[in-house]
């Protein structure tokens, strides 16, 4: 099940919030929030038993160690945790990917299994691993009642693509939370901009692209100079408002159920450097590396740099079994480690439009590294957005095609480039704090016409669209 489906807006949803708010006692509640979740997993997922089983695995280790954390049997139950947890997504997220690799590296003949990668394995799986190094480090308590930790990371709003939520944020949320009118309305607001900036902008994103390039890059061949860089801008906003907008209605989802999670996306593309892109792009996921991977010891001792090449090195592998993701996270880190070595001071004095020129042209180009899973392709970009291919006479400066689409979607490209700077949440901010009542009752009203309009629009976008998936359920 996706949330970007009339089915779950205007059945599924409405009947658990129903059912929800019926539940007095918060037992009652929670209860019902674990038989939604697991339904809502086992929808569209074969292997849906993964997870409750994953739960009770990570469950029973968190028990183990709280009875054994300042032994040597508590290092033990960290170490089988990890392993249990690391294991499952090696088996079914890259069992292929290894044996395609030795096959070509030894010239055997290995048939590929075709493991099903079940969805939304990397986060919930992410999310037990950070509760098993809490547990030991003893910055949350361990959960001994099995429902509540299943519900922790069974929880349908987060469950399939993130945030990746730790225990820690939700802890007490589990056990006391209440929902006031305001986290209602602002849920709600946050669920309608979701799915504005999912069925509106970026399926409508999608559709260009793939036009332009193919739905794995395969039409990159046939794009001129200025076409590249144009169809790869796209998609490097493609992602960021199919992502965000998944984010979005997560922790709006979350707030109408009494949960607060934290903020996956603040407007990444103000940066002014790769670090502060990284600061405000899947916040979730970074920070996760930053406070479990990059300070952990290797060999008894810190050793920075190769810290910071794993770091990049997991993070482009967490997003999928293949050579172009590894890439993409070496060259993001070979960028954190230049910024590392120049340090803030000398960044700072640098002129702001060469500091927005440099952060762009290296999103830019992550992005390209990002969508060309095929080498070949990937090779044909470089060439293509260097103007190698040009100089070769292989493709043009520009193209009727890239200049009609362009012209085509003017409005909507201008309009997923000013949605992208932090423009609203300004304006918001503005009315909020004014003080005059006429500014604010205007700028209350015009926020509720606004995601009404929203909300009729994106129905009407999904009705012709019948399949919805956020492009991050296969991490």
């Amino acid at each position: 099940m996706v949330f970007a489906d009339l089915f779950f807006l205007f059945v599924f949803l409405p009947l658990c919030l129903l059912c929800y708010y019926m539940a007095k006692s918060i037992r009652t509640k929670n209860i019902i929030l674990i038989l939604f979740s697991l339904l809502f997993y086992a929808w569209g997922e074969k292997l849906w038993f993964l997870l409750p089983l994953s739960a009770l695995f990570n469950w029973a280790v968190g028990l183990w160690i709280g009875k054994t954390r300042h032994t040597s049997a508590g290092k033990l139950a960290v170490a089988v945790g990890l392993i249990g947890d690391i294991g499952l997504l090696l088996v079914f997220k890259y069992t292929d990917f290894f044996i395609g690799n030795f096959n070509g590296l030894f010239g055997t003949h290995v048939p590929l299994p075709h493991v099903h990668l079940p969805i939304g394995i990397s986060f919930f799986t992410f999310q037990a691993i950070s509760y098993v190094l809490d547990c030991y480090w003893e910055t949350v308590e361990v959960q001994k009642k099995f429902p509540k930790f299943l519900l922790y990371l069974s929880l349908f709003p987060q469950l399939i693509a993130g945030p990746i939520v730790r225990y820690s944020v939700v802890e007490k949320e589990i056990d006391k939370r209440s929902v006031s009118a305001s986290d209602i309305a602002e849920g709600i607001q946050r669920v309608i901009i979701g799915l504005a900036k999912k069925a509106i902008v970026a399926n409508s994103l999608y559709a260009i692209v793939t036009e332009m390039l193919g739905e794995k890059g395969e039409f990159i061949a046939s794009q001129s100079f200025l076409g590249t860089w144009f169809g790869i801008i796209l998609y490097a906003l493609y992602v960021y408002y199919d992502f965000s907008a998944y984010s979005d209605m997560a922790i709006g989802m979350g707030r109408m159920f009494g949960f607060h999670f934290n903020e996956n996306f603040d407007h990444p593309f103000v940066c002014t450097t790769i670090a502060e892109f990284w600061q405000r792009w899947h916040i979730s996921l970074g920070s996760f590396f930053r406070d479990y991977l990059l300070y952990v010891k290797i060999f008894g001792k810190n050793r920075i740099y190769l810290s910071l090449f794993l770091v990049w090195f997991c993070t482009g592998m967490w997003h999928g079994a293949a050579w172009n993701f590894i890439l993409w996270g070496l060259f993001y880190g070979c960028f954190m480690l230049f910024e590392q070595k120049m340090g803030r001071k000398r960044m700072k004095k640098w002129p702001t439009l060469i500091k927005h020129i440099y952060t762009k042209l290296v999103i830019i180009i992550g992005f390209g590294i990002f969508m060309f899973v095929s080498m070949k392709d990937l090779g044909i970009f470089f060439r293509n957005i260097s103007g190698v291919s040009m100089a070769l006479g292989k493709t043009g400066f520009a193209d009727r095609q890239g200049w009609s689409f362009f012209v085509r979607n003017i409005f909507l490209i201008v309009a997923a480039i000013a949605c992208s700077l932090p423009l609203l949440p300004k304006l918001k901010k503005t009315v909020l704090q004014s003080r005059s009542d006429a500014v604010y009752t205007v700028g209350r009203i015009a926020a509720v016409v606004g995601c009404l309009v929203l909300l009729v629009v994106s129905v009407i976008f999904l009705i012709d669209n019948t399949n919805n998936p956020f492009l991050y359920f296969r991490f």
